[in-house]
């Protein structure tokens, strides 16, 4: 999934009688952990007196977290970067410009070789930015892309982003240690590290004072999660999620993003036992043939898979599921794609997110895989997998059409001001006509009367006396 999110400019007026030394903007793309990232970031910034603007020509620093799981994503990077280089030259100053995450720690210095980068920084160094900055503002090229296998920053309160008030994302881990043949991860994020259950369910508490009412515990593959005290205290993936439920009733849990091979019954059983953790999974598929998910390295079958499937609805009857697929990975047959089209029907997922493959470089596809599926048949394949998915979609949203909700309020609608949005605990989103007393944070009772493929729409229901 892919975001854009620009830091927004804060009050500064208690800390005046302090020098600032700069001011930041930042624009994040890719997944919710680049989101979470750049919330550390702002973090650290801010404790050294970087002070937020919402405008790069008023930022004497501009920061680009990024992404390089595909190669449209860095595409897009280098066009900002460029973008920012010309205004960098157009205003004729000193802005540092520099680049974080993923991108940053697999390109490395070829970004400062290429003079669109003043600063490259890795996922793991953001730590060392307060010290990278001024050398970087001097005039001296400045890079720290060392990976970590203790890092997790769990000392540091995230300083939120574009933020809603209500929704919020909690890093429970870093790094990963699958190593599917088709993504760069464990060689931009390092080995898996998973941080301490205490300060994870702190943070928590903290953002639900705060008034945050729905948290996501986001790691690469959260269902490996484990972490072991000094005392020999063991938690796994499910005893966490039980903890930060109990934090507060109504503060909504979810979680991604899950790894088929790993997700436990456990997990499933602890989701049916607390009503505030929210019934949905992210589950990425990526393909439905035995033979692509083995050149994959995904580690699992079809119908292992499918097993997963059904434990969920055993345990979850209303769990709603999404999925990632991958169509054209290296080798696929017309009738291997087949077999994901037919997978998809049958898992009957409510929402997915569907890419051509694209190849990276490093990654064991790309070392020892030929990338020989055409490019027209992969852009035939997906239009077939999202013509499926938009079916399967307004199918599963029809079924809803007559029920009540609960629904978590975010805000007004987008394209309407008379219309408010929230989610449901399946996560889908609900747009229904404002009512006095309607607010960011609240529950609704929502009745849905017509749906979109995309979207729920219905009407607030009385209060039960």
């Amino acid at each position: 999934m892919s975001s854009t999110v620009k830091e927004k400019h804060v009050d500064r007026s208690a800390t005046e009688s302090i020098r600032p030394a700069g001011t930041f903007y930042i624009e994040t793309y890719g997944c919710q952990m680049n989101v979470a990232d750049s919330e550390v970031v702002a973090a650290i910034l801010k404790k050294h007196h970087y002070y937020p603007v919402d405008d790069p020509e008023a930022a004497d620093v501009i920061l680009v977290n990024t992404c390089a799981i595909r190669e449209n994503a860095e595409q897009r990077v280098r066009g900002r970067l460029q973008y920012f280089n010309a205004l960098k030259r157009k205003q004729g100053s000193h802005k540092v410009i520099g680049v974080l995450g993923c991108m940053a720690e697999r390109l490395k210095k070829k970004l400062l070789e290429e003079a669109i980068s003043d600063l490259v920084v890795g996922p793991d160094a953001y730590r060392d930015l307060p010290r990278l900055l001024p050398e970087a503002m001097s005039g001296h090229k400045a890079v720290n892309v060392l990976l970590s296998r203790e890092e997790t920053y769990a000392d540091i309160r995230p300083v939120h982003l574009h933020s809603d008030g209500v929704s919020a994302f909690i890093s429970i881990m870093r790094g990963c240690d699958n190593m599917c043949a088709f993504c760069v991860v464990p060689f931009t994020r390092g080995r898996e590290r998973s941080r301490d259950p205490r300060s994870i369910v702190d943070e928590a508490r903290w953002l639900y004072d705060k008034g945050y009412r729905d948290v996501t515990l986001i790691g690469q593959n959260v269902d490996s999660y484990r972490w072991t005290g000094p005392g020999g205290e063991s938690v796994d993936f499910a005893d966490l999620l039980a903890r930060v439920a109990e934090t507060a009733p109504d503060l909504r849990v979810r979680f991604s993003t899950s790894h088929p091979k790993d997700l436990t019954e456990k997990v499933a059983m602890t989701m049916a036992a607390y009503p505030n953790i929210c019934k949905f999974i992210h589950l990425p598929v990526q393909a439905g043939n035995d033979e692509v998910l083995e050149r994959m390295r995904r580690g699992y079958t079809r119908e292992w898979y499918l097993d997963r499937i059904r434990m969920i609805r055993r345990h979850v009857p209303d769990a709603a599921l999404s999925t990632d697929i991958i169509v054209g990975f290296c080798g696929e047959t017309e009738a291997q794609f087949e077999e994901t089209l037919a997978l998809m029907e049958e898992a009957a997922f409510d929402h997915a997110y569907m890419f051509m493959y694209s190849e990276r470089p490093g990654t064991y596809a790309a070392r020892f895989l030929q990338d020989d599926v055409p490019t027209e048949v992969k852009k035939a394949r997906l239009e077939r997998v999202i013509a499926l998915q938009r079916r399967l979609s307004l199918q599963s949203n029809r079924r809803d059409v007559g029920k009540t909700f609960e629904v978590l309020v975010e805000g007004p609608s987008k394209r309407d001001a008379a219309m408010w949005r929230g989610r449901t605990s399946q996560n889908k989103m609900v747009v229904f006509p404002f009512e006095a007393g309607t607010a960011p944070g609240r529950y609704v009772n929502v009745r849905i009367d017509d749906c979109t493929s995309a979207t729920l729409l219905g009407t607030i229901q009385p209060a039960e006396s």
